[in-house]
């Protein structure tokens, strides 16, 4: 016999004061009384057997095995969101807010976009774009991509990319050399770097070999795109995402004159809000869609 699965409203009015360390907080948000709440978790431990909370003096601590079950509870909830979001649409139209840097949203989101509107019309889309996608102008965000470590406080964090940097320029190689050659070459001539990655050139001529005394000299940019529009327009060679260049080499305007690459430990994230807001139903269903499209493997380098 399947085991039974404890009554919705008790598992929503933990989720709820799990977030809030409250049980006031908490029926303020579920529209209860805080003795209802507390009513209802107090149901939901004599039902599992275990206490999902100690009760302070000030507010509430989820035990360990509080601690352990809420991942599981607040996934359920937010499948349930996605589902009947996804399957059944919304009353009215919803707007959805993304933070993202120009780079990812140029290069990555707005040829794939246009999928999602078609797959989700009552989803308005709003992109709040800058140079640096961590930078606190839209804290109302409703979601947010941003390139890192993934270590980010007051976040739930997904991992969306695992990056490798590629070098390409506009013009192939001009005679026969070996890829340590054309590299001295390129460091000696100048080449385009982005602003915060200007180490994975001194870590590219390393894995290729290649001692360098002197820093590498050229233009520095302070992203991504501008980097390609630089190298596009021949100002030099830049070492950049490949996911990022795809579409420059897929239509021709770059090329990569040899096969070098190094591979990034950093990587793009997709954030929601953690703590006492509660991620909207449209972000959830916006973030499994982007993790779906963007989980096909880029091409091998």
């Amino acid at each position: 016999m399947a085991q039974k699965v404890p009554p919705l409203q008790w598992l929503r009015a933990f989720e709820a004061a799990a977030r809030y360390e409250s049980f006031a907080a908490a029926a303020k948000e579920i529209h209860l009384t805080s003795a209802a709440v507390s009513h209802q978790v107090r149901s939901l431990e004599e039902y599992l057997g275990f206490k999902m909370f100690e009760r302070l003096p000030r507010g509430l601590r989820l035990t360990d095995m509080g601690r352990a079950y809420l991942p599981s509870v607040r996934k359920a909830f937010d499948d349930l969101t996605v589902s009947t979001l996804g399957l059944f649409g919304a009353d009215e139209q919803k707007v959805l807010t993304v933070r993202v840097s120009t780079s990812f949203a140029s290069l990555c989101l707005a040829p794939v976009l246009g999928e999602f509107r078609r797959q989700y019309p009552h989803i308005d889309v709003r992109l709040y774009t800058a140079v640096w996608a961590d930078r606190p102008e839209h804290d109302d965000a409703d979601l947010e991509i941003r390139f890192g470590d993934g270590l980010w406080q007051g976040w739930n964090v997904q991992r969306l990319t695992h990056e490798t940097s590629i070098l390409v320029s506009a013009q192939p190689m001009q005679q026969p050399m070996t890829v340590q050659d054309y590299l001295r070459q390129q460091a000696q001539s100048g080449i385009i770097q982005i602003m915060g990655c200007e180490g994975l050139w001194m870590r590219l001529l390393r894995r290729y070999g290649i001692e360098q005394d002197n820093e590498v000299t050229g233009l520095i940019t302070d992203n991504s795109l501008t980097a390609l529009e630089l190298a596009r327009n021949g100002l030099g060679a830049t070492l950049v995402s490949q996911r990022f260049a795809l579409p420059y080499l897929e239509s021709g305007q770059l090329c990569r004159p040899v096969e070098a690459y190094v591979p990034v430990e950093q990587g793009h994230y997709i954030l929601l809000p953690e703590g006492q807001r509660v991620a909207k139903p449209e972000a959830l269903l916006f973030k499994n869609w982007l993790c779906q499209r963007l989980a096909q493997p880029a091409p091998a380098v």
